[in-house]
């Protein structure tokens, strides 16, 4: 007599036995969806602003449709131009100049001998990110302001006072080297994590076949955390459109806007300083939001390309 084939179970029961079976686990995630939920997915609706002519009066409900009116406003508009330009030179060169920063450091604190001085290395490095940026920029503001620190060492020295934080020039540069100091070593965290995931059995036997440290490094360890590299690549290049409010808001000034204000400073004056426009800065707002999305796909794209598994 033939073997006759089972039942197939329906997906729903496998979700529901799935879900009993593991019901503490979807719990601890309540709290997370609700957040997500509350200030994640029902904010959106709020992108209506961006088509609308906002009243106070009306709410978002009562306002009327306008259509494109303000993208049109926008991108006539010769100054937003310029700070669309200043975001995305401020991000791509954040993203050369830090994005491989935490790469080198996880790597070569794999290499430090002993616990002890790994530990303190780590916390060194780590230390300026619980820094908030205010407290950065009044640090900042004390070595290179006109009376900080630096100008006084010149004038001891015979020389002439020079304003660092109004120098045009040189702005940019302090953005790119404050964001490194402040956030390679905590960035680290996450390499060393996927390091400390390589089995050390393929350490052991690449010293049993002769390899030195650099070789292990090359051959191991570097193919260990390439999948890491890739995904936190493609959130990376997902973020150009948001330049870093929080470190360009606490050091710039008027005088430098020519080069360091960016979407979001700009968005900042335009709905808070310059008249409540609250439906033009949801439109520059939903438009970074785009750009992030179409960067997002090309950039899971090119990772998995590479032969990387990407973010989705």
């Amino acid at each position: 007599m033939e073997d006759q084939a089972l039942p197939a179970i329906p997906v729903r029961h496998k979700a529901r036995v799935r879900i009993l079976k593991y019901k503490y686990l979807y719990i601890l995630l309540i709290p997370a969806i609700v957040h997500y939920v509350i200030f994640a997915y029902l904010p959106i609706y709020g992108i209506t602003l961006a088509f609308q002519d906002f009243s106070y009066r009306r709410g978002i409900l009562g306002s009327p449709w306008v259509g494109f009116k303000h993208f049109e406003a926008l991108f006539a508009f010769r100054g937003f131009w310029q700070v669309f330009r200043n975001t995305v030179v401020i991000s791509i060169m954040k993203l050369i100049t830090g994005f491989p920063i935490p790469i080198l450091i996880a790597l070569l604190l794999n290499e430090v001998r002993g616990s002890l001085p790994r530990r303190f290395y780590q916390t060194v490095y780590t230390f300026p990110h619980f820094l908030s940026w205010v407290i950065v920029s009044g640090i900042i503001f004390n070595l290179l302001s006109t009376d900080g620190v630096l100008n006084q060492t010149l004038v001891a020295l015979g020389g002439e006072r020079v304003n660092l934080l109004t120098r045009i020039s040189a702005f940019r540069p302090m953005l790119y080297v404050t964001n490194i100091w402040k956030t390679a070593g905590w960035g680290s965290i996450i390499y060393l994590a996927a390091i400390a995931g390589i089995n050390p059995e393929l350490y052991e036997a690449a010293s049993i076949d002769g390899a030195n440290r650099f070789h292990k490094m090359l051959h191991i360890t570097w193919p260990g955390i390439r999948g890491t590299v890739g995904i936190l690549f493609v959130l990376s290049v997902a973020n150009i459109m948001f330049a870093g409010f929080d470190q360009i808001f606490n050091l710039y000034n008027p005088v430098v806007y020519e080069v360091a204000d960016i979407l979001d400073t700009y968005i900042y004056r335009r709905a808070l300083m310059m008249g409540m426009d609250f439906s033009s800065a949801t439109a520059i707002g939903l438009f970074q939001s785009v750009i992030n999305f179409i960067l997002l796909v090309g950039a899971n794209l090119f990772v998995r390309a590479l032969g990387e598994e990407g973010v989705f």
